[in-house]
């Protein structure tokens, strides 16, 4: 203690004297809390985000889907159903497309259109199906167009459109509009109006097409597939009659958008675009306060699932509420602990006693009892000698004789040091090395009184 006080700095303050009492806690029981807390939360909602795909990059890309903001997105008129009172969901996973409510697809010009097949045709008894079709051209502003924003496109004609495997017997035309270059009208479910654009437009053709939307000169702009399904609602808005009678009342219809401008978010800027959708919407079978499905996947934002979107997912949302319960409590328990924290000990202390106390745990841990009793013998010999004032020179042998002639001097019927030193030397059990050393120690303090 006394090196280590000379060799201290100077300039070193106790802890009492700081003012800090010793084990004391250096943050406050509320400064611990608040650290938890947020760490937590920024904990759990770096998982949400990673589960969801939030603040992954922007899906307001410029293209055809419910997230675009384009003049050829449907951001408008996801957020007008919306607002009707139809909860919206963005679909990012193929699994929620098999969910009750309305399904919009929105495919782009490249989709496989056996994929499109296989997403339509499971939902054929779950719910309708809502299909719009690709129609422009798509490209990001010039730098010259300084005022676009974010998401906003120039439309450079029509793409062409073949999706082999889906409706192979419907045909998408594209033409112009009128020869006189004025808009074209359209007009369905008791309403009319014109769309924007005065130069593209696409129609289809088809003999199982039920027209519910029709340009001025007849030209199918959307319609339902007659495929033997009963749909009063539709066929209350059709323009021409159907060709089959209604067989399957379970099955839920197809409606097709040929001409997207009907719907997109250039169309919605006219309010008549928004009660076609409306009128859409309800033609399809939807109920009042039903869910309408906005499909991503298709274009290029689908995200596999994995084990954090399914930890939020029932019915393994009531395990995780669970866990996350468990947790709160533990973390309270041990906010409010008992006492205070107890002062931690040093794994070495300082003295003689404490080494000693040391080196015996080392060697009682290294199971090397046996081979201290030689060495004890020895320092026991020298100690005798010492004290006996007897020759350093001697050797083992004849020392041990001179011990013994000493002690039988004093002490006739005395165990002779050398029997004693020979039993400590042989021993092996803990026991008998303890028994030979307090009777070396007892012989030593009897020549040495």
């Amino acid at each position: 203690m006394s090196e280590m006080a000379a060799t201290a700095p100077a300039d070193a303050i106790p802890a009492a004297e700081a003012g800090i009492p010793v084990g004391a806690n250096p943050f406050s029981r509320w400064a611990v809390l608040a650290l938890v807390l947020i760490g937590s939360a920024l904990f759990l909602s770096l998982l949400w985000m990673i589960g969801t795909g939030t603040g992954f990059g922007s899906t307001n890309d410029g293209q055809s889907h419910a997230d675009g903001r384009g003049l050829n997105g449907y951001a408008a008129m996801a957020r007008y159903i919306e607002k009707r009172g139809h909860p919206v969901v963005r679909a990012r996973n193929v699994g929620a497309l098999d969910k009750p409510g309305l399904l919009v697809l929105t495919p782009p010009a490249g989709a496989d259109g056996e994929d499109i097949e296989k997403i339509v045709s499971k939902r054929r008894y779950i719910g309708p199906t809502l299909v719009i079709l690709p129609k422009w051209m798509a490209l990001q502003p010039g730098r010259e167009q300084e005022k676009a924003k974010t998401g906003w496109v120039n439309l450079q004609g029509m793409r062409p459109l073949e999706w082999r495997g889906f409706l192979d017997d419907v045909t998408v035309v594209q033409g112009e509009v009128d020869a006189n270059g004025a808009k074209a009208r359209w007009h369905g479910f008791g309403l009319e109006g014109a769309l924007p654009s005065r130069k593209a437009l696409q129609s289809g053709k088809g003999d199982t097409l039920v027209p519910v939307v029709e340009e001025q000169d007849g030209r199918v702009l959307a319609a339902f597939i007659d495929d033997g399904g009963s749909y009063p609602a539709l066929e209350d808005a059709a323009l021409t009659g159907m060709s089959s009678d209604p067989e399957d009342e379970d099955l839920y219809p197809l409606v097709l958008v040929f001409e997207p401008d009907l719907v997109d978010n250039w169309g919605m800027a006219d309010r008549r675009a928004a009660q076609l959708v409306d009128a859409l919407v309800a033609a399809s079978e939807v109920e009042p306060r039903g869910t309408v499905t906005f499909d991503l996947t298709m274009n290029g934002f689908g995200r596999a699932q994995n084990l954090l979107t399914l930890a939020f997912t029932p019915p393994f949302l009531a395990a995780t509420l669970c866990l996350l319960l468990a947790a709160l409590v533990l973390g309270w328990r041990a906010f409010l602990r008992f006492g205070p924290p107890l002062a931690g000990e040093r794994a070495i202390a300082f003295g003689k006693r404490a080494l000693v106390a040391n080196s015996a745990g080392l060697v009682r841990r290294s199971h090397r009892l046996h081979l201290i009793g030689g060495p004890y013998a020895d320092h026991a010999r020298d100690r005798l000698i010492r004290a006996l004032a007897l020759p350093r020179t001697l050797p083992p042998e004849q020392a041990d004789a001179a011990i013994d002639r000493a002690l039988a001097s004093r002490r006739a019927d005395a165990e002779p040091f050398s029997a004693i030193s020979a039993r400590l030397r042989h021993a092996r059990k803990s026991h008998d090395l303890v028994k030979a050393a307090r009777d070396l120690h007892a012989l030593e303090r009897m020549l040495t009184r």
